[in-house]
């Protein structure tokens, strides 16, 4: 399982990495077209927009994996070691209805929907730039299954 994470994670920081590094080359080449050349780049306004949002979903899927999602901890903390494990899970549980029911399957639908519309300067879809929401739902799913399997698994070693 521990392998799985390590792929899903290196995975995730190399799209997150390439989505910052498009965003900044796109930045500059607006810049670039607006004040140097005057004559501004529509499309590269529109692709920016779209790739903060999918750098952001990935970012939130790698905030997941490492059980980053905010929390209460001074709470949980003052627990006996099992409900502690309760609540971690609850936590988790919650997190997986959460990507389950919004984002896999409300993203799935929007993006279903979003399909016929097409993106007024770069004429592509407006779906395919919606398939991160059913995206970051499955690995955010994957991801609190691993860690409820880590927290379980931290109490067989205590026990």
């Amino acid at each position: 399982m521990n392998k799985l994470r390590e792929i899903l994670t290196q995975l995730l920081n190399v799209l997150a990495g390439v989505s910052f590094l498009v965003m900044v080359v796109l930045t500059c080449w607006q810049v670039l077209t607006r004040y140097v050349l005057n004559n501004p780049s529509s499309w590269s306004e529109e692709l920016v927009s779209y790739m903060f949002a999918w750098m952001s979903l990935l970012g939130a899927s790698l905030v997941t994996a490492e059980r980053g999602h905010m929390n209460i901890p001074i709470l949980v903390e003052k627990c006996n070691p099992a409900m502690e494990r309760f609540f971690l899970c609850l936590a988790e549980v919650i997190a997986f209805l959460f990507s389950a029911v919004i984002l896999a399957y409300g993203g799935y639908q929007i993006a279903t929907l979003a399909m016929g519309q097409m993106t007024s300067s770069l004429g592509v879809p407006i779906g395919v730039f919606y398939v991160v929401l059913p995206l970051c739902g499955i690995l955010n799913m994957i991801y609190t299954l691993l860690n409820i399997a880590d927290i379980l698994k931290k109490k067989e070693e205590t026990a």
